[in-house]
């Protein structure tokens, strides 16, 4: 398996995993939704698990990898500022809460990152799993 088909399963695996989170316990999620966005943080927060479930299923398959890749950039790029809105309001937690807080941030560029090497190793070979 090579490195971007390995990453592209990781990433299946941890968008599949959180999209599952996301709809099966919400209650988290929605208390990091920006309280800027209009509407109800449970409507974000269910419309960004079926995307990760949906990016997951890209990821996984071959022939879609590449736009999975891409689709798993726009979606970090997306849930970025719920990460921020998490260390804001993290801000006088415990220290582990802090810690936890204000790791997810570089944690995002990172997974920006190996979504885009999975999005330009699968560039040109559309089918290839």
């Amino acid at each position: 398996m090579t490195g971007a088909r390995r990453t592209a399963a990781f990433l299946s695996v941890l968008l599949g995993g959180a999209g599952a989170l996301h709809l099966a316990r919400p209650a988290p999620f929605d208390s990091i939704v920006p309280r800027a966005l209009p509407g109800s943080a449970r409507g974000y927060t269910c419309a960004s698990g079926v995307a990760e479930l949906g990016v997951a299923g890209l990821l996984a398959i071959g022939r879609t990898r590449g736009r999975g890749g891409l689709a798993a950039t726009a979606l970090f790029v997306a849930v970025f500022p719920a990460n921020v809105q998490m260390a804001y309001d993290w801000r006088h937690a415990s220290p582990r809460k802090r810690a936890l807080a204000l790791g997810r941030l570089p944690l995002q560029g990172v997974l920006i990152a190996q979504a885009l090497h999975v999005a330009r190793a699968s560039k040109g070979t559309p089918a290839a799993s």
